[in-house]
């Protein structure tokens, strides 16, 4: 049971959970035309796992790589906690890696050749001689890209293909596509906030560092901001199904968004976590709520 725990924080729960949600939501939006569905499990489950051993790959391999910044940044995680040995840890990466391979192989090449682009981005994220993550813009733009793009089409693509034999794209996916890749530069900069310390130490040129704290929490507002408008006119100019229940959620969510934004201390480390842990709420809900227009 304690190395079960230490597995569950050493897979970044919140990104877990959040890979689920996403996967479970473009999975509902991808069938809500199929009057009939055989065989959904043997389609979502073996995506789901692919998609929990690329997340854990990803996650786990970025731990791995950067030890020394976390016991500054981080010093809970398992690694820098002592929980976890980097060799142990080496051993999760690769077997979660090859799951994630395995799996999605066994489902078609097409999905095959997604999840490796999406490992090869967050191989090149942790590890040199690229390792995106030490310039904000290619960090974020690896970010944008895997969570924005590749999840919500590649995805979405795979299952409807799978289930109807076609390669289409709902015209209700694009919001959602460019939401989810605001949103992605949101989780990009806000992460980085209260890591200042350890990122300047080690010359982890994060927006946070190079522009200030304040300014990288004001980016990433206007970008969020911009996101949630966005949906909104497509709600409005009649891209979306039920416009006035996807108009009413995001400015709900908007709402509650800049609440907690004009209440943030970002010098203090804690309410920036709390905040990021929140707007990982507001990731989750969109995935919740998104989908629950296609049935209404």
């Amino acid at each position: 049971m304690r190395f079960l725990a230490t597995l569950w924080q050493f897979s970044r729960p919140h990104t877990l959970i959040g890979s689920t949600v996403s996967l479970v939501a473009l999975f509902a939006i991808a069938v809500h035309d199929i009057p009939t569905l055989r065989g959904v499990l043997t389609l979502l489950l073996p995506s789901l796992i692919s998609a929990w051993g690329c997340n854990i790959y990803i996650t786990g391999l970025n731990q791995w790589s950067d030890v020394d910044v976390d016991r500054i940044n981080k010093p809970w995680l398992p690694i820098p906690a002592g929980r976890l040995t980097r060799a142990q840890a080496l051993v999760i990466v690769i077997v979660s890696g090859i799951i994630s391979l395995g799996t999605a192989a066994m489902l078609s090449p097409a999905f095959f050749g997604l999840i490796l682009l999406i490992v090869l981005i967050g191989t090149a994220y942790s590890l040199p001689p690229l390792k995106f993550k030490r310039n904000h813009i290619a960090a974020a733009s690896a970010i944008t890209l895997v969570r924005g793009l590749l999840v919500n089409a590649g995805f979405y693509v795979h299952f409807r293909y799978e289930l109807t034999g076609a390669i289409e794209l709902h015209q209700a996916m694009w919001p959602l596509i460019v939401f989810v890749a605001a949103f992605s530069l949101g989780i990009a900069w806000f992460k980085d906030i209260p890591d200042t310390a350890g990122d300047a130490e080690y010359q982890f040129g994060t927006l946070a560092v190079q522009a200030g704290r304040g300014r990288a929490f004001l980016y990433g507002v206007i970008v969020v901001s911009a996101a949630y408008l966005y949906v909104c006119w497509a709600g409005w100019a009649g891209y979306l199904p039920r416009p006035a229940y996807m108009i009413s959620v995001h400015l709900l969510c908007l709402g509650l968004f800049w609440w907690q934004a004009s209440r943030l201390q970002v010098k203090q480390d804690g309410a920036v976590k709390r905040f990021y842990l929140f707007f990982w709420g507001l990731f989750f809900a969109e995935y919740l709520l998104y989908p629950i227009a296609f049935y209404l």
